[in-house]
Protein backbone atom coordinates (compact mmCIF):
# COMPACT_ATOMS: atom_id res chain seq x y z
CA UNK A 1 0.00 0.00 0.00
CA UNK A 2 3.17 2.25 -0.22
CA UNK A 3 2.28 5.64 -2.33
CA UNK A 4 -1.57 5.26 -1.43
CA UNK A 5 -3.93 8.12 0.37
CA UNK A 6 -6.01 5.75 1.99
CA UNK A 7 -9.50 7.64 3.37
CA UNK A 8 -11.78 4.88 3.44
CA UNK A 9 -12.43 5.02 7.19
CA UNK A 10 -10.15 6.22 10.72
CA UNK A 11 -10.54 2.33 10.81
CA UNK A 12 -7.10 1.91 8.55
CA UNK A 13 -4.75 4.37 11.05
CA UNK A 14 -1.62 2.20 12.43
CA UNK A 15 0.00 2.05 15.71
CA UNK A 16 2.72 4.60 16.10
CA UNK A 17 6.07 3.64 17.32
CA UNK A 18 5.41 4.63 20.77
CA UNK A 19 2.39 2.43 20.78
CA UNK A 20 4.51 -0.49 19.20
CA UNK A 21 7.28 -0.13 21.83
CA UNK A 22 4.71 -0.30 24.68
CA UNK A 23 3.20 -3.64 23.48
CA UNK A 24 6.49 -4.67 23.43
CA UNK A 25 7.21 -3.39 26.69
CA UNK A 26 3.85 -4.58 28.54
CA UNK A 27 3.49 -6.39 31.21
CA UNK A 28 1.08 -9.51 31.33
CA UNK A 29 -1.48 -12.01 32.73
CA UNK A 30 -4.75 -13.52 32.58
CA UNK A 31 -7.40 -10.93 31.89
CA UNK A 32 -10.42 -13.54 32.43
CA UNK A 33 -9.11 -14.13 35.69
CA UNK A 34 -8.88 -9.86 35.97
CA UNK A 35 -4.64 -10.41 36.53
CA UNK A 36 -3.27 -8.34 33.40
CA UNK A 37 -2.24 -5.02 35.19
CA UNK A 38 -1.71 -3.11 31.74
CA UNK A 39 -5.78 -3.68 30.81
CA UNK A 40 -6.39 -2.96 34.43
CA UNK A 41 -4.59 0.39 34.01
CA UNK A 42 -6.32 0.64 30.62
CA UNK A 43 -9.44 0.26 32.05
CA UNK A 44 -9.23 2.43 35.31
CA UNK A 45 -7.87 5.25 33.19
CA UNK A 46 -10.43 4.89 30.53
CA UNK A 47 -13.15 4.89 33.39
CA UNK A 48 -11.79 8.25 34.80
CA UNK A 49 -12.08 9.67 31.17
CA UNK A 50 -15.28 8.85 30.30
CA UNK A 51 -16.63 9.76 34.33
CA UNK A 52 -18.22 6.61 35.19
CA UNK A 53 -16.88 4.01 37.49
CA UNK A 54 -15.74 1.05 35.87
CA UNK A 55 -14.82 0.27 32.20
CA UNK A 56 -14.52 -2.94 30.26
CA UNK A 57 -11.69 -3.65 27.28
CA UNK A 58 -13.23 -5.25 24.45
CA UNK A 59 -12.11 -6.68 21.36
CA UNK A 60 -14.30 -4.06 19.15
CA UNK A 61 -16.91 -1.66 18.81
CA UNK A 62 -19.55 -3.91 17.90
CA UNK A 63 -19.27 -6.13 20.54
CA UNK A 64 -19.30 -3.19 23.23
CA UNK A 65 -22.42 -1.70 21.52
CA UNK A 66 -23.73 -5.47 21.77
CA UNK A 67 -22.80 -5.35 25.33
CA UNK A 68 -24.17 -1.98 26.25
CA UNK A 69 -27.70 -2.66 24.61
CA UNK A 70 -27.80 -6.08 26.61
CA UNK A 71 -27.40 -4.58 30.09
CA UNK A 72 -29.71 -1.89 29.44
CA UNK A 73 -32.94 -3.78 27.84
CA UNK A 74 -34.43 -7.26 28.28
CA UNK A 75 -35.69 -9.51 25.41
CA UNK A 76 -38.64 -8.41 23.33
CA UNK A 77 -38.32 -4.36 24.01
CA UNK A 78 -37.75 -1.92 21.54
CA UNK A 79 -34.29 0.22 21.00
CA UNK A 80 -34.50 3.63 20.02
CA UNK A 81 -32.09 5.07 17.06
CA UNK A 82 -31.59 7.24 14.67
CA UNK A 83 -32.05 5.65 11.27
CA UNK A 84 -28.66 5.91 10.12
CA UNK A 85 -27.32 4.29 13.02
CA UNK A 86 -24.41 2.05 13.06
CA UNK A 87 -26.62 0.26 15.45
CA UNK A 88 -28.95 -0.64 13.25
CA UNK A 89 -27.32 -0.60 9.41
CA UNK A 90 -23.43 -1.95 10.38
CA UNK A 91 -23.66 -4.64 12.90
CA UNK A 92 -25.00 -7.68 11.97
CA UNK A 93 -28.57 -7.15 14.12
CA UNK A 94 -26.94 -7.54 17.01
CA UNK A 95 -29.51 -6.12 19.23
CA UNK A 96 -31.76 -8.67 17.68
CA UNK A 97 -29.82 -11.41 17.86
CA UNK A 98 -27.89 -11.17 21.34
CA UNK A 99 -30.24 -8.86 23.06
CA UNK A 100 -33.14 -9.84 21.31
CA UNK A 101 -34.51 -6.62 20.95
CA UNK A 102 -36.33 -4.77 17.70
CA UNK A 103 -34.64 -1.91 16.79
CA UNK A 104 -36.87 1.01 16.15
CA UNK A 105 -35.61 3.89 13.96
CA UNK A 106 -36.40 7.32 13.48
CA UNK A 107 -34.90 9.65 11.30
CA UNK A 108 -33.51 12.46 12.40
CA UNK A 109 -31.68 16.00 10.67
CA UNK A 110 -27.58 15.68 10.56
CA UNK A 111 -28.40 12.14 12.37
CA UNK A 112 -29.03 14.29 15.76
CA UNK A 113 -32.29 12.97 17.42
CA UNK A 114 -34.12 15.33 19.62
CA UNK A 115 -36.46 14.30 22.56
CA UNK A 116 -39.41 15.84 20.52
CA UNK A 117 -38.38 13.14 17.79
CA UNK A 118 -37.61 10.72 20.07
CA UNK A 119 -40.63 11.00 22.34
CA UNK A 120 -43.71 9.51 20.01
CA UNK A 121 -41.72 6.43 19.31
CA UNK A 122 -41.31 5.69 23.31
CA UNK A 123 -43.94 2.60 24.24
CA UNK A 124 -45.25 1.51 27.63
CA UNK A 125 -45.18 -2.02 28.24
CA UNK A 126 -49.07 -2.77 26.37
CA UNK A 127 -50.58 -5.32 25.29
CA UNK A 128 -50.14 -5.24 21.63
CA UNK A 129 -46.23 -3.24 21.21
CA UNK A 130 -43.24 -3.71 22.58
CA UNK A 131 -41.76 -1.45 25.49
CA UNK A 132 -39.00 0.96 25.02
CA UNK A 133 -35.98 -0.32 26.49
CA UNK A 134 -33.32 1.84 25.73
CA UNK A 135 -32.21 4.69 23.40
CA UNK A 136 -29.25 4.88 21.33
CA UNK A 137 -27.33 7.86 20.18
CA UNK A 138 -24.23 8.52 17.98
CA UNK A 139 -21.82 10.83 18.74
CA UNK A 140 -20.44 11.38 16.41
CA UNK A 141 -22.48 9.99 13.91
CA UNK A 142 -20.83 8.79 11.31
CA UNK A 143 -23.23 8.14 8.18
CA UNK A 144 -24.49 11.66 8.49
CA UNK A 145 -20.66 13.15 7.99
CA UNK A 146 -19.26 13.50 12.04
CA UNK A 147 -21.83 15.18 12.95
CA UNK A 148 -22.05 16.11 16.82
CA UNK A 149 -24.54 16.45 19.64
CA UNK A 150 -25.41 19.82 20.88
CA UNK A 151 -25.09 19.06 24.98
CA UNK A 152 -28.33 20.56 25.45
CA UNK A 153 -29.84 17.99 23.38
CA UNK A 154 -28.12 15.55 24.85
CA UNK A 155 -28.71 16.62 28.53
CA UNK A 156 -32.85 16.80 28.03
CA UNK A 157 -32.70 13.41 26.07
CA UNK A 158 -30.87 11.58 29.33
CA UNK A 159 -33.69 13.89 31.56
CA UNK A 160 -36.39 12.57 30.07
CA UNK A 161 -35.67 9.25 29.81
CA UNK A 162 -34.42 8.88 33.38
CA UNK A 163 -37.95 10.37 34.21
CA UNK A 164 -39.63 7.21 32.54
CA UNK A 165 -36.74 4.95 33.44
CA UNK A 166 -35.61 4.36 30.09
CA UNK A 167 -31.71 3.51 29.93
CA UNK A 168 -29.34 5.65 27.33
CA UNK A 169 -26.60 4.25 25.44
CA UNK A 170 -23.89 6.33 23.63
CA UNK A 171 -22.57 4.68 20.72
CA UNK A 172 -19.33 6.93 20.98
CA UNK A 173 -16.46 5.29 18.97
CA UNK A 174 -15.61 8.75 18.13
CA UNK A 175 -16.72 10.89 21.23
CA UNK A 176 -13.24 12.15 21.74
CA UNK A 177 -13.49 13.91 18.21
CA UNK A 178 -16.67 15.26 19.43
CA UNK A 179 -14.87 16.08 22.50
CA UNK A 180 -12.08 18.22 20.37
CA UNK A 181 -14.72 19.63 18.27
CA UNK A 182 -16.58 21.28 21.27
CA UNK A 183 -13.85 21.89 23.68
CA UNK A 184 -15.81 19.66 26.19
CA UNK A 185 -13.96 17.17 28.29
CA UNK A 186 -15.13 13.63 27.29
CA UNK A 187 -16.72 13.06 30.75
CA UNK A 188 -19.10 16.05 30.78
CA UNK A 189 -20.33 14.59 27.07
CA UNK A 190 -20.94 11.24 28.87
CA UNK A 191 -21.99 12.14 32.23
CA UNK A 192 -25.95 11.57 31.55
CA UNK A 193 -25.77 7.79 29.74
CA UNK A 194 -26.10 4.88 31.55
CA UNK A 195 -23.51 3.59 29.11
CA UNK A 196 -21.00 4.58 26.52
CA UNK A 197 -18.73 2.85 24.00
CA UNK A 198 -15.68 4.69 22.49
CA UNK A 199 -13.23 3.05 19.93
CA UNK A 200 -9.07 3.30 20.64
CA UNK A 201 -8.50 2.02 17.01
CA UNK A 202 -9.92 4.82 14.65
CA UNK A 203 -8.71 8.14 15.28
CA UNK A 204 -6.73 7.09 17.83
CA UNK A 205 -4.76 4.26 16.28
CA UNK A 206 -4.69 1.90 18.51
CA UNK A 207 -4.79 -1.66 16.60
CA UNK A 208 -7.57 -2.76 18.06
CA UNK A 209 -9.90 -2.30 20.70
CA UNK A 210 -12.62 -0.70 22.26
CA UNK A 211 -14.18 0.61 25.87
CA UNK A 212 -17.45 -0.49 27.38
CA UNK A 213 -18.06 2.32 30.31
CA UNK A 214 -20.74 2.74 33.03
CA UNK A 215 -22.00 1.92 36.97
CA UNK A 216 -19.54 -0.31 38.57
CA UNK A 217 -22.63 -3.19 38.69
CA UNK A 218 -23.19 -3.03 34.83
CA UNK A 219 -19.89 -3.07 34.12
CA UNK A 220 -19.67 -6.55 35.69
CA UNK A 221 -22.01 -8.30 34.38
CA UNK A 222 -20.80 -7.00 30.82
CA UNK A 223 -17.88 -8.71 31.71
CA UNK A 224 -19.58 -12.02 31.43
CA UNK A 225 -21.31 -11.16 28.53
CA UNK A 226 -17.67 -10.60 26.67
CA UNK A 227 -16.81 -13.85 27.90
CA UNK A 228 -20.25 -15.44 25.97
CA UNK A 229 -19.42 -13.21 22.93
CA UNK A 230 -15.59 -14.96 22.91
CA UNK A 231 -14.17 -11.56 24.23
CA UNK A 232 -12.12 -13.10 27.06
CA UNK A 233 -8.32 -12.34 25.19
CA UNK A 234 -6.36 -14.29 27.39
CA UNK A 235 -3.00 -11.92 27.88
CA UNK A 236 -4.67 -9.26 26.56
CA UNK A 237 -2.21 -6.27 28.14
CA UNK A 238 -0.50 -6.68 24.60
CA UNK A 239 -3.40 -4.57 22.88
CA UNK A 240 -4.15 -2.42 26.17
CA UNK A 241 -1.01 -0.94 26.19
CA UNK A 242 -1.69 0.44 23.09
CA UNK A 243 -4.56 1.87 24.02
CA UNK A 244 -3.25 3.65 27.02
CA UNK A 245 -0.54 5.39 24.30
CA UNK A 246 -4.17 6.30 22.56
CA UNK A 247 -5.91 7.76 24.99
CA UNK A 248 -2.35 9.75 26.32
CA UNK A 249 -1.50 11.01 23.13
CA UNK A 250 -3.70 10.98 20.74
CA UNK A 251 -6.72 12.90 21.25
CA UNK A 252 -5.70 16.43 20.94
CA UNK A 253 -4.44 16.08 17.72
CA UNK A 254 -7.42 15.20 16.37
CA UNK A 255 -8.63 18.86 15.58
CA UNK A 256 -5.25 18.18 12.89
CA UNK A 257 -8.05 15.53 11.29
CA UNK A 258 -10.98 18.44 11.39
CA UNK A 259 -8.97 20.85 10.02
CA UNK A 260 -8.33 18.53 6.83
CA UNK A 261 -11.23 17.22 6.63
CA UNK A 262 -12.59 20.89 6.33
CA UNK A 263 -10.28 21.68 3.28
CA UNK A 264 -11.12 18.49 1.78
CA UNK A 265 -14.84 19.44 2.06
CA UNK A 266 -14.31 22.79 0.64
CA UNK A 267 -12.51 21.89 -2.28
CA UNK A 268 -15.01 19.48 -2.46
CA UNK A 269 -17.61 22.27 -2.79
CA UNK A 270 -16.12 24.13 -5.89
CA UNK A 271 -16.47 20.99 -8.20
CA UNK A 272 -19.32 21.30 -10.57
CA UNK A 273 -21.96 18.84 -9.78
CA UNK A 274 -20.68 17.26 -6.58
CA UNK A 275 -23.23 18.03 -3.11
CA UNK A 276 -21.08 18.41 0.13
CA UNK A 277 -23.66 17.08 2.31
CA UNK A 278 -21.78 18.50 5.31
CA UNK A 279 -20.22 21.53 3.68
CA UNK A 280 -18.37 22.70 7.29
CA UNK A 281 -17.87 19.04 8.73
CA UNK A 282 -17.49 19.35 12.60
CA UNK A 283 -14.85 16.37 12.87
CA UNK A 284 -13.22 14.60 10.41
CA UNK A 285 -16.01 12.84 8.09
CA UNK A 286 -17.47 14.33 4.63
CA UNK A 287 -19.96 12.92 2.96
CA UNK A 288 -20.29 14.02 -0.64
CA UNK A 289 -22.98 13.25 -4.05
CA UNK A 290 -21.30 13.12 -7.39
CA UNK A 291 -24.88 12.98 -8.89
CA UNK A 292 -24.98 16.62 -10.49
CA UNK A 293 -21.55 15.30 -12.45
CA UNK A 294 -23.14 12.37 -13.86
CA UNK A 295 -20.78 9.93 -12.64
CA UNK A 296 -21.69 7.11 -9.90
CA UNK A 297 -19.98 6.84 -6.29
CA UNK A 298 -18.44 3.60 -7.80
CA UNK A 299 -17.01 4.85 -10.81
CA UNK A 300 -15.41 7.51 -8.96
CA UNK A 301 -14.24 5.18 -6.45
CA UNK A 302 -12.71 3.55 -8.89
CA UNK A 303 -11.13 6.49 -10.86
CA UNK A 304 -9.88 7.87 -7.60
CA UNK A 305 -8.12 4.20 -6.64
CA UNK A 306 -6.21 4.28 -10.53
CA UNK A 307 -4.22 7.47 -8.71
CA UNK A 308 -3.41 6.25 -5.81
CA UNK A 309 -6.42 7.65 -3.31
CA UNK A 310 -9.25 5.31 -2.01
CA UNK A 311 -13.16 6.70 -1.16
CA UNK A 312 -15.55 4.24 -0.09
CA UNK A 313 -19.25 4.54 -2.05
CA UNK A 314 -21.92 4.33 0.65
CA UNK A 315 -25.34 5.13 -1.69
CA UNK A 316 -25.22 5.02 -5.70
CA UNK A 317 -24.27 8.27 -5.77
CA UNK A 318 -23.01 9.42 -2.65
CA UNK A 319 -18.88 8.76 -1.33
CA UNK A 320 -17.48 9.11 2.57
CA UNK A 321 -14.40 10.06 2.65
CA UNK A 322 -12.66 9.84 6.55
CA UNK A 323 -9.34 12.10 7.54
CA UNK A 324 -6.93 10.13 10.32
CA UNK A 325 -3.55 10.68 11.79
CA UNK A 326 -2.19 8.91 8.70
CA UNK A 327 -3.25 11.43 6.19
CA UNK A 328 -0.81 14.55 6.41
CA UNK A 329 -2.25 18.43 5.09
CA UNK A 330 0.51 18.01 2.98
CA UNK A 331 -1.38 15.25 0.87
CA UNK A 332 -4.57 17.14 0.25
CA UNK A 333 -3.08 18.63 -3.04
CA UNK A 334 -2.39 14.98 -4.23
CA UNK A 335 -6.56 13.81 -3.32
CA UNK A 336 -7.73 17.31 -4.89
CA UNK A 337 -6.14 16.47 -7.85
CA UNK A 338 -7.38 13.42 -8.32
CA UNK A 339 -10.40 14.53 -7.34
CA UNK A 340 -10.76 17.00 -10.01
CA UNK A 341 -9.83 14.52 -12.76
CA UNK A 342 -12.09 11.73 -11.13
CA UNK A 343 -15.31 14.03 -11.24
CA UNK A 344 -13.92 17.51 -13.46
CA UNK A 345 -14.77 20.79 -13.18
Amino acid sequence: MSGIIDLRSDTVTRPTLAMRQAMFDAELGDDVYGEDPTVNRLEARAAELAGKQAALFVPTGTMGNTIGIKLLTTHGQEVICESRGHLLNYELSMAAWFAGCLIRPVDAAEGILTWEKIEPHVRPLGPHWAQTGCIELENTHNMAGGTVYPLETLDEICHEARKRGIGVHLDGARVFNASVAQGIAASRICRDVDTVMFCLSKGLAAPAGSILAGPRDLIERGRLHRKRLGGGMRQAGVLAAAGLVAIETMIDRLAEDHANARRLAGFLGTLEGVRVLNSQPATNIVIFDVAGAGKTARQVSTALKEAGVLMNPVAPAVMRLVTHCDFAAGQAGAVEAALERAIGR
